[in-house]
């Protein structure tokens, strides 16, 4: 891979992208690839992930196999990521032959391991729960708590509330960190992203309601929330510490006393952001490669006055792609049903997502809506 990275004064056009993972994530980058006129290249281990079918090249090998990355970055003029299941020091070495990885690795160092990426954050000044690393001081702790890996959890996988000494020692150990327990009012999240020249733009807030340490559900309203601007200054605040390039997801917990907690940070697009491929000027997914490709960033504008996003999830184990339950979600007015191409259903796996349209008159109607929604959309599919 030549150097591509963009000077002020005679910037390169990045027509080739590589993407290391080939989930939803990346399949959702399709349309705005499309529209920037930009390839996409796709390191994964499966022949029917969901991002091979959109794909201009696929590099078959699992995501942190460093020299199929070498493959990839020597077919591309830049690298991004779908998930952080990487080999960071596998990939060290590519850095010194010039190859562009954004975010940097340098970005993603502090943050894979979420123990790591808690103290960076604590360092920062920004506000976190507080956690502990495994170790001889968990006999003094108070229950309930959070036991979370330190590596390699997502969709509720390597999260457990714990409500006991025996229940910690017998669960846990050093790939575990344990974290506070926040009674929270609210979980929120947003997404945030930053582009070559420093640029920032943060999306609208967003409600996300989980079930089994699973989102669920997305609520994006217009709610005149005090606590809006100093979210948006934590965003702000660690996109340009880090000096990212790419989006962000950051999830947080608004507790009782109206106080900001941060859960945690995806290196990446992130599902709270999904709504945004049809309510937002610009998607996250499109942003995300805006940046990527050092192009100015769009407009997080919202292009109705609010909506609401339900994971599909799976229920069961098996291979269905759930036709008839897909058709009855297409007719609900203002939604859009988006459907990943999943081969297998297993109870949690996220196999598609809808979002529908809001237009109420303020926040009230528009989440009395909202939630008629969500009840509708979950009644047609775990029915």
């Amino acid at each position: 891979m030549k150097n591509t990275e963009i000077s002020k004064n005679q910037p390169r056009k990045i027509q080739k992208v590589g993407v290391i993972g080939g989930g939803q994530l990346a399949w959702m980058m399709a349309d705005a690839a499309k529209k920037l006129g930009v390839d996409l290249i796709i390191q994964t281990p499966h022949k029917d992930d969901p991002a091979v079918s959109i794909a201009k090249d696929i590099i078959l090998a699992e995501i942190d196999d460093g020299k199929a990355t070498t493959k990839l970055a020597n077919s591309c003029d830049v690298i991004t990521f779908e998930n952080e299941f990487i080999n960071i020091y596998e990939l060290s070495s590519l850095v010194k032959n010039n190859v562009i990885f954004r975010p940097s690795l340098s970005v993603l160092k502090p943050l894979l391991d979420k123990y790591e990426q808690l103290c960076y954050l604590q360092n920062l000044g920004l506000p976190v729960p507080n956690f502990w690393e495994w170790g001889k001081e968990i006999e003094s702790l108070s229950f309930p708590l959070v036991l979370k890996a330190r590596r390699h959890g997502y969709d509720g996988q390597g999260t457990f509330i714990v409500k006991d000494i025996e229940s910690l020692k017998s669960q846990g150990n050093s790939e575990f960190l344990i974290q506070e327990f926040i009674p929270f009012e609210r979980e929120v999240a947003v997404i945030a992203a930053r582009g070559v020249t420093g640029e920032v733009k943060v999306y609208p807030l967003v409600e996300t309601q989980q079930e089994n340490q699973v989102c669920r559900r997305v609520f994006v309203l217009d709610e005149n929330l005090e606590l809006v601007k100093e979210i948006e200054a934590i965003a702000q605040t660690l996109l340009n510490s880090l000096e990212v390039v790419g989006v962000f997801g950051i999830e947080m917990f608004i507790t009782k006393d109206k106080k900001v907690l941060i859960n945690e940070i995806a290196p990446r697009t992130h599902n709270s952001g999904h709504y945004t491929l049809d309510a937002s000027e610009t998607s996250q997914f499109e942003q995300h490669l805006r940046a990527v490709c050092g192009l100015p960033l769009g407009s997080t504008a919202l292009k109705t006055r609010g909506a609401v996003m339900v994971n599909l999830l799976g229920y069961e184990f098996g291979e269905n792609y759930y036709l008839t339950k897909r058709q009855k979600l297409e007719t609900i007015p203002n939604s859009s049903v988006w459907w990943y191409g999943k081969t297998e259903s297993r109870p949690g796996r996220k196999l598609g997502h809808v979002t529908v349209l809001l237009d109420g008159e303020n926040f009230e109607t528009m989440r009395r809506e909202g939630e008629a929604i969500a009840n509708q959309i979950e009644n047609i599919w775990y029915s």
